[in-house]
């Protein structure tokens, strides 16, 4: 099956082209320099932004893999969750697309779609779902932190989600009390590298209470007590690098040491990760070392697809449509806060 998939979710315009499990074309156009004047994503200038890059990158996907729009047999496009009026670009697209063609349309959940990335690999890449297993799925994003139970392909369960600020966002927030440019998160995690992570003392929301839900909240309100106390620390370099250090410690033990308790609770021999801070470094490897002494498999989600891609969603939605899954209608509406257990 030759499919073209759409990615509008948030600040990201992305085009990919899969068929039999393969991505054929990937591009992706960020809107960073857009936003960062702003500190943050503004939703109107993001949604112009897809309304003028989107056709360009669509030609372009479709040169890439070498095809024409005649030759798709499927359109798909992230409906769901995001900023309302920057799904709205894409899926209009693609249904307006699927609808002239007469092709299937499929609508795809924006986290489900992380929840599969880690099982493209390869170059070019290449859904590897015939090594599938069980696992426990960590997705981390600016505005989503969820634990997902993967019993099958295509069978999971949400186990966990933040119940107020996401990691991504506790990162770009501490990172911007810092004072360091938009966005904040790998900032934070280039200064980090050189600092040491005991430096200072932070709380680990949650890690101790029994249950799989996330909150960061209180981390990032910790950090900024500690800047209203401790405002030399950034005055130095050295310094500075150890708040870095320190903060994305807190982060990251949380992260993982959640996910690891999860898995052996659950008994499963495989861990997953995904979304834009899976791309930091401290958490890869605290990760891959956790998983090592736990005697789990550990499978990352490469770093271009960590943040939004059409990739992700294309496979997936070749994946669900090869198993029957049902069409979306050519004038379904977008879902922003659309919930798993309706998927």
């Amino acid at each position: 099956m030759r499919l073209l998939a759409l990615e509008t979710s948030c600040d990201e315009t992305s085009v990919a082209v899969v068929q039999d499990g393969c991505v054929r074309a990937s591009v992706v156009a960020s809107q960073i320099q857009l936003h960062a004047e702003y500190g943050g994503v503004v939703p109107e200038l993001a949604t112009r932004e897809h309304l003028r890059n989107l056709l360009p990158l669509a030609n372009a996907a479709l040169r890439q893999a070498g095809a024409v729009a005649q030759d798709l047999e499927a359109v798909a496009a992230t409906r769901g969750p995001g900023l309302p009026s920057a799904l709205l670009v894409g899926l209009r697209a693609a249904q307006a697309l699927a609808f002239s063609l007469r092709r299937p349309f499929l609508g795809v959940h924006h986290h489900q779609a992380h929840l599969y990335s880690p099982w493209i690999t390869g170059q070019p890449p290449r859904a590897d779902f015939a090594r599938f297993e069980p696992n426990v799925s960590l997705i981390v994003s600016g505005g989503h932190t969820l634990l997902v139970w993967v019993q099958g392909e295509l069978q999971h369960r949400v186990l966990g989600s933040t119940v107020d600020d996401a990691a991504g966002e506790c990162f770009d927030k501490t990172a911007k009390l810092m004072g360091l440019p938009y966005p904040g998160g790998p900032e934070l995690d280039r200064l980090a590298e050189g600092g040491n992570p005991a430096a200072y003392a932070f709380p680990r929301p949650m890690l101790e209470q029994d249950h799989d839900d996330f909150s960061f909240s209180g981390l990032k309100t910790a950090v900024r007590y500690f800047l209203r106390d401790h405002p030399a620390v950034l005055e130095a370099e050295a310094t500075r690098r150890d708040l870095c250090a320190s903060v994305q410690a807190a982060l990251v033990e949380v992260l993982v040491g959640k996910t690891l308790r999860a898995a052996r609770r659950l008994g499963v021999r495989c861990v997953t990760a995904s979304g834009g801070v899976t791309c930091n470094r401290a958490l890869r490897r605290a990760l891959a070392v956790a998983c090592d002494q736990a005697g789990l498999t550990l499978r990352l989600a490469p770093p271009a697809l960590c943040t939004d891609n059409a990739a992700m969603v294309g496979i997936l939605a070749e994946r669900k449509l090869a198993r029957g899954a049902p069409r979306t209608p050519w004038d379904a509406e977008v879902e922003p806060n659309w919930d798993w257990a309706d998927v």
